[in-house]
């Protein structure tokens, strides 16, 4: 059909809704968390996506983009949407290709004053330790066995080896280990593919990072002292996935669902990049299962990685992590689909929530959150660009009807081909390094690509977040030193 923007009708000043007139087929409304401004800077292709999504089998309710939120494959990045169990389906185009692209933050007892002498000699060592870039090839050489290991038991399967602490399980989402993970229902292609890829940081908008702890940013001291941060302390976030691993189970079963959905299930769509299956058919349990397999592969991935960032800074500093207090705050992931269970109208019902480019947000005593938090609502983290800064918040009771979910990250407003056009990456490089962000890349195209000005200002977007009652500020956590792939 021909694009026509819709109109949208103001719920809040955060929240705008498109009726489920606009589009033929459309099962319920869309609504768009998001200020005036930042709604305006979304891209159309937004609008006509999660309309898209809205005519999906089986889903409830609404169905939403976060403030972030900019097109994507399929879902638009920042697209959340819940589908009934019974009677919905399950869409790769929900989740990402990226499977369990997420977020982790590490802190440790030091300050700037410590750290800011070998910031130079920390972010070289972790450019060379943690393998990044494109073809960034992992120092594991694990059997095919060794991986489908991985596949089903993720961070487990690294506390095992020694790669990490025990408690690291008990502050990572879902302990780094989800259920409902059968590495047989994974292809030869993705397990060749994945098998050289945990403990690399890949490229994109992946990155590591050592950020500063300002005590201007500590929006929420009490939080902030009982997670274990403090004024002027330095702290580790990264960012990264599946990987090729993830993308290769994403696009084996997009393309057996182009094959099913319609000629056995009678699904017919307005998007094929919306390619479903019944959640409960053969096709969609057994996506399910590889999903949970690039799920905790995600999680491991981080956990190596972790390892290696404890060990170059016990190395540069002389002294153990556990000296260091190199405790992981939380792990996060923002791109997959779990089975939850939510009050619709006034009923509990089980759900399959997809979340792509979105955060899971439970508030206080909701059982997804680990012991360790349960009262004070999950952690989530929210990656901002290389130049501006990245959050800490908490999730809040009234992010219920989101499915407790809030963004991810900035989210882009321009192109990677634009952004290339309009930056360079040897000037961004050194005007950071003015700024006082030492920055390691692997490629200066890919840096452009990333540039601080190809994205909504984080602020921003945490503002919608947090006034729409999604979630609320802990902290916000500043760069000093940067490692982009």
């Amino acid at each position: 059909m021909d694009f026509k923007k819709p109109q949208f009708t103001k719920i809040s000043d955060y929240i705008w809704e498109i009726s489920k007139d606009y589009k033929k087929g459309m099962r319920v409304p869309a609504r768009i968390i998001a200020s005036k401004k930042i709604l305006d800077q979304m891209d159309d292709h937004v609008y006509d996506q999660i309309t898209n999504v809205a005519t999906l089998p089986g889903i409830v309710n609404y169905a939403y983009c976060m403030p972030d939120g900019h097109s994507g494959y399929g879902f638009p990045i920042g697209g959340v949407a819940a589908m009934d169990t019974e009677e919905g389906v399950i869409s790769p185009g929900g989740i990402g290709f990226d499977i369990n692209c997420g977020m982790r933050l590490i802190r440790t007892n030091l300050t700037i004053d410590e750290v800011k002498p070998k910031l130079h000699e920390l972010v070289d060592t972790l450019f060379r330790r943690i393998p990044a870039g494109v073809g960034g090839k992992s120092k594991m050489r694990l059997s095919p066995q060794e991986f489908k290991q991985v596949m089903e038991q993720g961070s487990k399967w690294c506390i095992e080896k020694g790669l990490g602490w025990e408690e690291d399980l008990e502050r990572t989402e879902m302990k780094g280990s989800v259920e409902n993970a059968d590495s047989s229902k994974v292809s030869e292609k993705a397990i060749k593919r994945g098998l050289g890829q945990v403990g690399t940081l890949g490229s994109g908008n992946h990155y590591l990072e050592i950020q500063h702890v300002k005590e201007e940013n500590i929006e929420n001291s009490e939080l902030a002292k009982k997670w274990g941060l403090f004024p002027d302390q330095v702290v580790i976030m990264f960012h990264c996935g599946s990987r090729g691993f993830g993308h290769q189970v994403a696009s084996d079963y997009l393309d057996l669902f182009l094959d099913v959905m319609q000629s056995k299930y009678g699904i017919t769509i307005l998007d094929r990049e919306l390619a479903c299956a019944p959640f409960k058919s053969k096709e969609g349990q057994d996506y399910f299962s590889a999903m949970n397999c690039a799920v905790n592969m995600g999680f491991a991935n981080r956990q190596t990685i972790l390892h290696g960032v404890r060990e170059t800074f016990a190395n540069v500093f002389g002294k153990s992590a556990e000296e260091l207090e190199m405790h992981q705050i939380y792990d996060i992931c923002h791109n997959r689909a779990s089975v939850e269970k939510h009050n619709v109208n006034g009923e509990m019902k089980e759900l399959i929530v997809h979340r792509k480019g979105a955060t899971a947000a439970f508030g206080p005593g909701r059982e997804e959150i680990p012991a360790l938090y349960r009262e004070d609502g999950q952690p989530i983290l929210i990656g901002g660009s290389m130049e501006t800064g990245s959050w800490l918040l908490a999730g809040v009771d009234s992010a219920a009807d989101t499915w407790f979910t809030t963004a991810h990250g900035s989210g882009r407003v321009m192109s990677r081909a634009q952004a290339k056009r309009t930056y360079k990456g040897e000037e961004l490089q050194k005007d950071m390094e003015e700024k006082g962000i030492y920055i390691k890349a692997v490629s200066l195209k890919g840096l452009a690509e990333e540039a601080g000005g190809a994205y909504k200002k984080i602020d921003e977007v945490i503002e919608s977040a947090t006034s729409a009652g999604i979630s609320k500020k802990v902290a916000k956590l500043i760069p000093i030193g940067n490692i982009k792939g």
